[in-house]
C-alpha cells in the first residue's frame, strides 16, 4: 500500500501512451502496423518496470529538510530553505511541492530541479506574513524522476511543522545594527540640532580645543587653575508609554496589513530604541477596555516581555473606548511620562468626540497621537479627471485629505504633538518624533 502511495505516473508517460493510441487508430487504416503497435507498448511496459524498479532499488533515494527561521517576521520577507540530499548514483529530476500554511493561499507552489549524483544542494523561496499567529507547515513532498522520465517516486519530510509569526522583529534588528554602525540618517532617521542644555549634569573636565565655551565652570577653574568644562549627557530613566488603539479605526488594511499590524510593528522597533536610550519603554492597548500591559522599565528581559506582549495582542475591532483609556492612565502612570498613542482619526467629527480625553491626557503627560494619512486618496487625488464624477470624488478626497491636516493643527492647539504619517513611513516617523522630543528636552 505504502509502494502505491509514493507512485506516480509522470506526464511523458501519458504523452507515449496517447501516441500509443494514435499509433492503433492507424493500425485500423494501416492493418500492418497493428504487430508494431504492440511492440511499442511491450517497450514502454518494459522501460516502465526498468524506471520503477530504479528509482525504487534504493530505500532512502533521497534526504530532504524544510530549514524555517525559529519565528516569522509579520509583514516582511521571510526566507526558508529546502535541503536536498541525492542518494542515488545517477542524474535525477525532482519536484518539490512544499505544503505552505494555509494563511498564504498559494495554491501552485513547486520548485523544479535537477542533481547530480550524490549531489547536496539548498533551493530557497520567501514568505510575507500579513497577520499574527501559527502557521501551520503540511508535509514537504519531493517527486523524484530518472532520466528516463516516466514515473516518479514520491518522499515526504518534516509533516506538521508549526512556526509562530511575532511582531516585526527583522525591522528590529535592521535598525538595531544601523544604531550601532552610526548610519541611521540613510534610512531617513534624522539628526535634530539641541536646543540649550536640556540634559542630565554627567561630569566636570579639562576643557579641549572643540568644547562649547558656555559650559565653562569658572569655580572649577579657579581651583585647578586650568580652563574646566561642565559635561552633559541626555536625560535618562524617562517612562515612555506606547499605547495601542486596537479598536475598529484600526481595521483598515494597507499592503496587506491592517493598521493595528503596523502600529505593532512600530511600537517594537520603537521600544528598542527607547531602551537603547537608556529610558524606560512601558506598552497596554485599548479598545473596549486596557489591557495587554507592560509598565514602563529598562530591564534586561524589557524587549522579550514587550515582544510577547505585542504577539498575543488580539482584538474584535470594536469601537474604543478613550474615557476608560483617560481613567486607566490617570490611574496607574502619576509620574510624567511621553505616550505614544497610535489611532486614527478620519473626520473632525471623529476627533471631537475623543477630544475632551485627549485634552485630559495631556494636561498630567506629553501626549503624541500618532494616526495615518489615507494613500488611497493620493491616488484618487493624482490621477487625471475626465468625467463629471471623477471630479466630483477628486474634490472629495482632497476635502478629508484636507480634514487630516485640520485634525494636526487642532490638536497643536491644545498643546498635543502628532505624526500624520503612511502606514509604510510610520517606524521611522515614529522614531524621528522620540528623538525630537528627546533632543528638544520638552518631557
Amino acid at each position: 500500500m505504502k509502494f502505491i502511495k509514493s507512485l506516480y505516473l509522470n506526464n511523458f508517460f501519458f504523452y507515449v501512451l496517447l501516441g500509443i493510441i494514435g499509433l492503433f487508430v492507424c493500425a485500423f487504416i494501416f492493418p500492418n502496423l497493428y504487430n508494431a503497435v504492440w511492440f511499442v507498448v511491450l517497450i514502454l511496459v518494459t522501460f516502465s518496470g526498468l524506471d520503477i524498479l530504479v528509482l525504487y532499488l534504493t530505500k532512502t533515494g533521497i534526504e530532504a529538510e524544510r530549514i524555517t527561521p525559529e519565528k516569522l517576521s509579520n509583514g516582511d520577507l521571510n526566507p526558508v530553505i529546502v535541503a536536498v540530499k541525492n542518494h542515488y548514483t545517477f542524474k535525477i529530476s525532482i519536484k518539490i511541492i512544499d505544503e505552505i500554511p494555509f494563511q498564504f493561499q498559494v495554491r501552485d507552489f513547486k520548485i523544479l530541479k535537477t542533481l547530480k549524483a550524490s549531489e547536496h544542494n539548498e533551493f530557497g523561496y520567501e514568505l510575507r506574513p500579513t497577520e499574527r499567529g501559527e502557521y501551520n507547515f503540511g508535509a514537504l513532498n519531493v517527486y523524484v524522476s530518472s532520466p528516463l522520465k516516466l514515473i516518479s517516486r514520491r518522499f515526504s519530510f518534516n509533516k506538521n511543522n508549526m512556526v509562530p509569526t511575532y511582531p516585526s522583529y527583522i525591522q528590529l534588528r535592521k535598525y538595531d545594527l544601523l544604531a550601532f554602525s552610526n548610519n541611521l540618517h540613510q534610512y531617513g532617521i534624522k539628526k535634530i540640532r539641541r536646543i540649550g542644555h536640556t540634559m542630565e549634569f554627567e561630569q566636570i573636565k579639562e576643557y579641549v580645543q572643540g568644547d562649547d565655551l558656555r559650559t565653562l565652570n569658572w569655580k572649577a577653574t579657579a581651583k585647578k587653575n586650568a580652563l574646566m568644562v561642565n559635561q552633559f549627557q541626555d536625560e535618562k530613566s524617562q517612562s515612555v508609554y506606547m499605547v495601542i488603539d486596537k479598536g475598529r479605526v484600526m481595521q483598515m488594511p494597507f499592503d496587506g496589513l491592517s493598521l493595528l499590524d503596523y502600529a505593532i510593528n512600530s511600537t517594537l522597533v520603537l521600544s528598542n530604541v527607547i531602551l537603547k536610550k537608556q529610558d524606560k519603554a512601558g506598552v497596554f492597548a485599548f479598545s473596549k477596555k486596557v489591557e495587554n500591559r507592560v509598565f514602563a522599565e529598562k530591564r534586561a528581559s524589557q524587549m522579550q516581555k514587550i515582544l510577547e506582549t505585542l504577539y498575543n495582542i488580539k482584538t474584535d475591532f470594536f469601537e474604543s473606548d478613550y474615557s476608560r483609556l483617560y481613567v486607566d492612565i490617570k490611574k496607574n502612570i502619576n509620574q510624567r511620562s511621553l505616550i505614544i498613542l497610535y489611532t486614527n482619526f478620519e473626520t473632525m467629527d471623529g476627533l471631537n468626540r475623543q477630544l475632551p480625553y485627549l485634552k485630559g491626557i495631556a494636561k498630567s503627560h506629553l501626549l503624541v497621537v500618532v494616526f495615518f494619512s489615507n494613500t488611497e486618496l493620493n491616488a484618487i487625488i493624482n490621477r487625471k479627471t475626465d468625467t463629471i464624477q471623477e471630479i466630483y470624488d477628486k474634490v472629495i478626497a482632497e476635502k478629508f485629505m484636507f480634514e487630516k491636516r485640520l485634525i494636526a493643527n487642532e490638536l497643536k492647539k491644545y498643546g498635543i504633538h502628532s505624526v500624520l504619517t503612511q502606514p509604510e513611513n510610520l517606524t521611522l516617523d515614529a522614531i524621528n518624533k522620540y528623538l525630537e522630543i528627546k533632543a528638544r528636552g520638552i518631557l
